[in-house]
């Protein structure tokens, strides 16, 4: 099995709703993102997929979050100011933007022999959440 790793980053901005902490607070983080797909091919060429494929697909995503105020993206936005939501999966955590980056990364490999294994999300460099299916 060929295990392919590329990584980008984005700085952006967010709220945990409803969290206790400093964190409900408005604040940024610069975050690191690792995308690792596998397969167990290779081309004519001994390549199972060409770098710059993988980083045109993983930089288009991150445009999307790129100096954004992540709660307004489309993924989080039904948790804003509402006590009666579950917030788990729509609040802008670092696990559930390892989980928005995963499945949207899947849509752009449903018809290859690759598949995403897992995303990595720093939020600093001392704190990282990786999401798979595991």
């Amino acid at each position: 099995m060929y295990k392919i790793n590329v990584t980008s980053s984005f700085p952006g901005a967010h709220k945990l709703n409803h969290y206790p902490g400093a964190c409900k607070n408005l604040h940024g983080h610069n975050w690191k993102v690792r995308v690792q797909l596998k397969t167990s091919k290779i081309d004519k060429l001994g390549m199972a997929i060409d770098f710059g494929i993988v980083k045109e697909h993983l930089n288009k995503l991150m445009n999307k979050f790129d100096h954004q105020y992540l709660n307004d993206l489309e993924w989080f936005k039904s948790s804003h100011n509402s006590d009666d939501i579950d917030v788990r999966f729509t609040n802008p955590t670092s696990e559930n933007i390892a989980r928005v980056i995963f499945e949207e990364m899947q849509k752009s490999f449903k018809d290859e022999d690759i598949t995403i294994n897992e995303v990595e999300i720093w939020e600093s460099d001392n704190s990282s959440v990786i999401y798979d299916l595991k």
